[in-house]
């Protein structure tokens, strides 16, 4: 009988995946609270959306920098160490916050900090564990081990969403405020990096060993890796009208939510996001990486440019559930094409300078999206952003449909 612990993994893993699993668990916890408590912590500090969109804005340019910087230098050091770095800053990325509440140190942490204002991994974790993820698998199993990353991101996610909710229920049934039970959350981040870096520490040499090609920096892959990155930065720059944050704000806005009730939604949406996961690495299989990244997504995008348009409360989840069950099809499926297209040595440049579009492109769009919240409740930057990610979506089926993975090319 197959011991249950290894039922999360595909035949032929290293039992390192399972490590970088955890942790990847422990940060999308710690994302999924952070994401809608900032945009309520900042507008109880005072804030405007236009000064909340600057900070979220700093949080994704921040990110996006420093993961181009580790592009740059991941052949030159240990994958392990950088992630038991980023793991320290995470931690005084959680103290910092509480501490520190007028505008520019705030902007400072945002810029230099973790903090993920996305449903989905922006920071510089996510290349690296990529990196060893795809080490970690064999070509065959590659897609679904990233959809087991994807799904376990997304799952714990939705539920760090719905711990958002806690502040609420300790100043009702506590002796405490509910601006001091938001802070506590922040620490709470911090010391969920600590047990992110105790995990990293548990990582064997195994998957940085000399029969694993060594990081290199980019050259031959260079071309497709630059024309994927500026695809991408559409992508995000699309992605970042309707950030989780920003949504959540925009909830907030025009439907007078709270944030328990808010964490119950995005709860849910994570669930579907979560399991959509699963069925991609299935429709991957069958129908290939680039239609699935596409054909999942068209639909998604129309969902959420109907959102704005309904009238009620009902109505406007309905079509948001609808667009989570399908709108994150295309995270394994373009991680995993970009593992594939690229060559071994030059993985983790190439996972770093793809990602950088999910917080570089990103980045001037929330500040965007909230002086669009300030002067309308109507909800343009979710229109804006579906309608920049249909034009992302059919640009990437004409120039890259015919640029198939090994797996898919037979080769």
């Amino acid at each position: 009988m197959i011991p249950l612990r290894d039922l999360l993994l595909p035949p032929g893993t290293l039992p390192d995946a399972r490590t970088v699993l955890a942790a990847r668990a422990l940060r999308a916890f710690a994302d999924g609270f952070v994401s809608l408590l900032l945009p309520y912590y900042l507008t109880l500090l005072g804030y405007s959306a236009w000064e909340i969109g600057l900070l979220v804005t700093a949080t994704l340019l921040g990110s996006g920098l420093m993961t181009l910087g580790v592009g740059f230098i991941a052949h030159r050091h240990s994958i392990r160490h950088l992630l038991l770095l980023a793991s320290l800053l995470m931690i005084a990325t959680g103290l910092a916050v509480p501490v520190l509440t007028q505008f520019w140190p705030l902007l400072v942490v945002a810029a230099v900090g973790t903090l993920n204002p996305a449903a989905n991994d922006v920071t510089l974790f996510s290349p690296l564990e990529q990196t060893l993820l795809t080490r970690a698998a064999a070509a065959k199993t590659r897609t679904a081990l990233f959809a087991r990353y994807s799904l376990i991101g997304a799952l714990v996610a939705a539920l760090g969403a719905q711990a958002a909710g806690l502040p609420d229920l300790l100043a009702v049934r506590g002796n405490v405020s509910l601006f001091a039970a938001i802070q506590a959350m922040f620490v709470l981040y911090a010391l969920l990096g600590a047990a992110g870096f105790m995990l990293y520490l548990r990582l064997t040499p195994a998957l940085e060993s000399a029969r694993h090609e060594q990081p290199v920096p980019l050259g031959k892959s260079r071309r497709i890796v630059y024309t994927l990155a500026a695809l991408f930065s559409v992508d995000a720059f699309a992605g970042g009208f309707a950030v989780q944050s920003l949504l959540a704000l925009w909830l907030f806005q025009r439907f007078d939510l709270s944030v328990a009730a808010a964490g119950t939604i995005f709860f849910w949406t994570g669930v579907l996001t979560a399991f959509s996961h699963l069925a991609a690495a299935r429709i991957a299989a069958r129908f290939g990486l680039i239609n699935t990244m596409v054909f999942t997504h068209l639909p998604a995008n129309v969902f959420l440019i109907l959102v704005p348009f309904m009238p009620t409360l009902e109505l406007a989840l309905l079509f948001l559930f609808l667009r989570s069950a399908l709108s994150s099809m295309d995270v394994p499926a373009r991680t995993s094409y970009v593992m594939a297209v690229v060559s071994p040595g030059e993985r983790p440049a190439a996972a770093s300078v793809t990602a950088v579009p999910r917080s570089l492109a990103s980045a001037v769009s929330p500040t965007l999206a909230g002086a669009l919240l300030t002067v309308s409740g109507f909800g343009w930057p979710l229109v804006i952003c579906g309608t920049l990610k249909i034009v992302y979506d059919l640009t990437l089926l004409k120039m890259f449909s015919a640029v198939k993975p090994p797996e898919e090319s037979g080769h």
